[in-house]
Formats: C-alpha cells, structure tokens, sequence
C-alpha cells in the first residue's frame, strides 16, 4: 500500500513510523522528509516551500541560483503506488511533445552527449515540481540529524551521528569500561562481542569495532572505524581512520588524519588486508588494498 525510497548517500535517523502516520494523515500522493538547514547552505540541495499549517508541498526547485528556502529536501519518500501512474502519465506526455516538436541543432548534440534513455525520468525536476501545489505531495521535518555522505570522510562523521543516537535507541549497543577489569571507554563506542580488546587499550569517543577484531596492549582509538578481522597491535594509534577487513597494524605505529570530514583526504583508509609494519606513521593518506607499507606517509594515495 506504501513504499518508502531512500537516496543511498543519506545519514539521518529515518523516522519511519512517524512519517508513515503523518503520511496517512495528510492524505495525499507522497511524503518528503525535509530539515532546516542554514540560508548559506540551502541551494545545494533540492529547497522547497510548504505550507506550515497542512504541510502540502508548495513549490520546489533543485539546486537554485537564489535563495528559496531554507527547508530542503532529505531524500527519504514514502508514495503510494499512484507515484507510477504519474511516471507513466509523464513519459506518456514526452511522447506525444516529441511528435510535434523540432528538435535545434544544440539539443541533439547535447542528447548525443548524454546518451540518457528517452523514458529517464527525475524524481526531482520532473515529478516533485510539478505535482507542487496541487496537494499530492506533503512534507513531514525531521528535528534530528541529517548529513550526505559524499566524501569517505563524512561516512566516518555519519558513524558518530549513529553512535550518539544508540544513546537513546539501543543503549545496550554501547560500550562501557573504567580501564580496570575492560578497556577504558570515552564517550560512544560500539565493540563486536566477538572482538577482544585488551584491557589497557583506549577507546574512544566516536569509535566503532567489528567482527574479530584483535585490539592490543597499550592500544590508543579516537574516532575511527575498525572493520572485520583487524589486528591492532601493542601501542599502536588510531585517530580519523577506517581500517579495512583484514588488515594488520604494527607495533607502535600511528594511523591518523586531521579529521576534516569533507576534504579529498580528511581521513586515512586502509583498504582490505593492508600490513603497516612496526613504528610506522601514516598520515592523511588512502591505502588501496594488500598493501604492505614498511615506510611512514603523509598525504598520499598508494595506489
């Protein structure tokens, strides 16, 4: 009866429940999450006008060149199934306007270009700006998180965002530990039951540890994902990092970045089954997999 579409690169807490309400409520073809944002930032996303009494969808444009709003769009829906039959009715329409219109010179090269399928239809621009204003389209806010992960970096920002919401849904999740019996816990930290951190390591805040992962004396942890099957070895650091399955750091080395979460190379990545030898630095840099570094780096891709 309902169908809900998420746009891959959204980080938020997916309010399903209350949207699916408000969505019943309101009546109409479909819902869209929406935030407020600042007026600086607002035009890289889709800005849209809705009315503060009903929450109907008044006017959206992506991306616009002028201020509009600064409500946006989250990229998370909920339709009905009439969300088809107005993809249909649109690529109805496209047929019969491309009988009757002449195509310049310019468009057919840019069409050449693009190579899109004739029935390509945008959600945004064709669907969404459209049906604006003719209540079927409403709008539920979200007063919690939301971030777009398009850089590496924002994945690792995105983790700490979840972490800190464990806080109030699974608390259960959440790592405890005062140094003594476990490991020193500082802030919101997740560790795998099946991972086995020793008790004189660090950890935390913002840190995440998988399946079988192996966390040494002595080891120090800040902000940070360590993946499947890792092994940490004694006195190692770790700080703005993502550590990939199967890798391996060595004895007193240091992974770690400056943490800036939306530049090319904010944070290290270690690719699968990466070996950093003993007393090792790495810094700001990505690591493609089976890489073994036995030399210090700073600001590189190792392809």
């Amino acid at each position: 009866s309902h169908i809900f579409l998420l746009n891959c690169d959204v980080c938020c807490s997916f309010p399903m429940v209350d949207m699916l309400a408000a969505h019943r409520r309101y009546g109409g073809m479909g819902t869209i999450l929406v935030i407020k944002v600042s007026a600086e930032s607002a035009n890289q996303f889709g800005e849209l006008v809705a009315d503060p009494v009903t929450h109907e969808l008044l006017h959206y444009t992506e991306k616009p060149e002028t201020f509009v709003s600064d409500l946006i769009n989250c990229g998370v829906y909920i339709f009905t199934p009439d969300i088809f039959t107005a993809i249909e009715d649109l690529s109805t329409q496209r047929k019969d306007r491309a009988n009757l219109r002449r195509v310049s010179s310019f468009e057919a090269l840019q069409s050449a270009t693009k190579t899109l399928p004739s029935d390509f239809v945008r959600l945004d621009q064709d669907i969404l700006s459209p049906l604006a204003g003719k209540k079927q389209l409403y709008t539920y806010e979200t007063l919690d998180f939301w971030e777009q992960i398009k850089t590496p970096g924002m994945s690792l920002k995105c983790s700490g965002l979840y972490l800190g919401l464990f806080q109030h849904t699974s608390p259960h999740l959440l790592a405890f530990g005062d140094g003594t019996r476990s490991s020193k816990i500082i802030g919101d930290v997740y560790i795998h039951p099946s991972a086995k951190v020793h008790s004189s390591a660090k950890v935390g805040p913002n840190v995440s540890i998988s399946a079988n992962a192996r966390i040494g004396a002595g080891v120090r942890l800040i902000s940070c994902i360590i993946l499947d099957d890792v092994e940490i070895k004694e006195n190692a650091v770790v700080i703005h990092s993502i550590v990939g399955w199967k890798s391996c750091i060595g004895k007193w080395s240091r992974v770690q970045a400056e943490g800036n979460y939306n530049a090319k190379l904010g944070i290290t990545i270690l690719g699968e089954a990466v070996t950093v030898e003993d007393e090792v630095v790495v810094i700001n840099s990505i690591i493609l997999p089976n890489k073994t570094l036995n030399v210090s780096v700073q600001d590189e891709i190792i392809l």
